[in-house]
């Protein structure tokens, strides 16, 4: 069956799949190096990560290492171990649901901020490739930064060969995702599961905002269907 020339677009991180499984793979790498090179318990020392994660957010490794007084030199090599350690993930039902489901009618991509190397290494582990026509790593594109830079955006759209008119982004951040794409012309879809409440002003960035993944395809149908109609109009 021929697709039609519209596009969906999906951010990575906390969109397709919670960001927290990435870290907390990352917390059971740096646990098992732990133990292979200071000799302490993995489950100990996971208990450290996991107990920082609700308290010193961002911090986690800082405050294991002083807590089992590790060499001070250990943090950037353990964080460094966490960006690049291949991580152990898994698109939720839904998500794969949604994407398998999407592609019969639309072509669909995904554009992700961070280091192309580390995102890779996620979509691997994710298996992601299959189920999408283009993924852009967006600090590849640019001035280097990423989204919201316009150049991510539209480098998808040229290799969906879709234009931005014809095409909704879905994403969890409102300056990087939602503001990105309104900017270049997309529609926008912000996912707000497990956001707190923004102000009136920002929400208002946002074409549809949805609380479930599964509402996404209901969503973009009516959001073009929209457009079509008002250029007609």
């Amino acid at each position: 069956m021929q697709r039609e020339r519209r596009a969906v677009l999906f951010d990575l991180d906390d969109t397709l799949y919670p960001l927290q499984q990435f870290l907390l793979s990352g917390f059971r790498a740096v646990a098992a190096r732990v133990a292979q090179e200071w000799g302490h318990e993995p489950e100990a020392t996971l208990d450290l990560l996991n107990a920082a994660y609700d308290r010193d957010r961002g911090r986690e490794v800082d405050v294991m290492v002083h807590r089992l007084a590790l060499p001070a030199g250990a943090v950037a090599a353990l964080v460094e171990l966490i960006r690049t350690h291949p991580p152990e993930i898994r698109l939720p039902a839904g998500t794969t649901a949604v994407l398998m489901a999407m592609r019969r009618g639309w072509r669909v991509g995904v554009v992700t901020n961070g280091r192309p190397d580390i995102q890779a290494r996620k979509i691997t582990s994710l298996g992601l490739s299959p189920m999408v026509d283009a993924i852009v790593f967006a600090a590849e594109h640019g001035s280097g930064a990423g989204k919201p830079d316009a150049e991510p955006f539209l480098e998808a759209c040229c290799v969906l060969d879709v234009p931005p008119e014809q095409t909704v982004f879905v994403g969890d951040d409102l300056r990087c995702d939602i503001a990105g794409a309104n900017a270049v012309g997309m529609s926008t879809i912000w996912l707000q599961a497990s956001v707190s409440r923004r102000a009136d002003a920002d929400q208002a960035l946002a074409d549809v905002i949805l609380r479930s993944f599964s509402l996404v395809p209901t969503a973009a149908e009516r959001l073009l269907a929209s457009r079509r109609s008002s250029h007609v109009a």
